[in-house]
């Protein structure tokens, strides 16, 4: 689980426009998705796109907000310029498109880390979200997530993904069901957030939030983002609500309660609180406080009477790896 900030929603953002450049910086997107693929046409005005960025990061815009430009592919013939003029100071990482398989991620991190060597950057500055657009890369979705540490996401791209299936975007969402499904249980089995696709409709808010509620049920952790009117709505499914909170504050003070007692195990309503119950309390109180810092944290609630120490109420089973490194 990435604990650095929020996934509710990733706002594309067409980096040549200055008109929706200053529109975003305004936004309470949780991540801005600074475009300088499909929307940034002609060609000629990829290189303006990837100016305004520099400009608009150097100049304060974006100050305290995490960016990840989407670039172009490895094919493209701008991966180079894109991603050596864009890592610079201000920017959190890169949206990698059209990801097939885990070579694809291998070879940005390994040019991500000449490029951080080069300009003095720490290895592993830079993260990468790489896009899920293809039947293939549905497939191969695990070894994309594992194909580098520098992985925090995956996001799904559903218009590419039907075309190349050859088949319906259907109103229900039959045709990508399965494609979600995969997506969500890759990314969350190697500890990385999954991104749902984009509401295509954007201005039927009704459907959207029938949307978010099939999404959350999945397991995703935010959706990618075309207008900043679905941001309310978002922000509002992808939050802990308040019985989630005072749900998950109950399972850290039972577990307190049962450390101290030595009991070792908590119950609950005559339910044993085990590991699995422990971490997603824990990953629920997490989210709720990253909304403290985080610009945009909309629905998410503060949490100040309550101080847990996550090391002695979770056992390191219940720990990622990175975590149990560091405790």
């Amino acid at each position: 689980m990435n604990t650095e900030f929020l996934t509710r929603s990733l706002m594309f953002v067409p980096a040549h426009n200055d008109r929706l450049m200053q529109s975003a910086s305004r936004s309470n997107a949780d991540i801005l998705l600074l475009d300088i693929e499909d929307s940034v046409q002609p060609e000629e005005n990829k290189q303006v796109a990837r100016d305004k960025i520099v400009q608009y990061v150097k100049e304060g815009y974006f100050k305290n907000r995490i960016l990840f430009p989407r670039i172009n592919d490895r094919e493209s013939g701008h991966l180079l310029k894109d991603v050596y003029q864009l890592a610079i100071e201000g920017v959190t990482g890169f949206m990698y498109p059209k990801a097939r398989r885990s070579e694809d991620i291998y070879f940005i991190g390994k040019l991500l880390e000449t490029i951080e060597y080069d300009k003095g950057f720490a290895p592993g500055t830079f993260k990468l979200i790489p896009l899920i657009e293809t039947t293939g890369a549905v497939m191969n979705i695990q070894d994309i997530c594992n194909a580098s540490p520098r992985v925090v996401a995956v996001a799904f791209g559903c218009e590419d993904y039907v075309t190349d299936l050859g088949g319906k975007h259907d109103i229900e969402g039959q045709s990508i069901f399965f494609a979600r499904n995969m997506i969500v249980n890759g990314a969350h089995n190697c500890g990385v957030a999954a991104i749902d696709t984009v509401h295509i409709r954007v201005h039927d808010l009704e459907d959207l939030e029938h949307n978010l509620i099939l999404s959350k049920k999945l397991g995703f952790d935010g959706m990618l983002i075309l207008n900043p009117k679905e941001l309310p709505l978002c922000h509002r499914y992808y939050s802990p609500s308040e019985e989630e909170v005072e749900w998950a504050k109950e399972m850290v003070q039972l577990a307190e309660e049962a450390v101290r007692e030595g009991k070792g195990v908590a119950v609950k309503d005559n339910k044993f609180i085990g590991p699995p119950m422990l971490k997603m309390a824990r990953e629920v109180l997490i989210k709720n406080d990253l909304c403290k810092t985080q610009r945009g944290g909309g629905n998410c609630l503060i949490i100040n009477e309550l101080n847990y120490n996550l090391r002695l109420v979770f056992p390191l089973c219940c720990l990622s790896e990175f975590e149990r490194r560091a405790a």
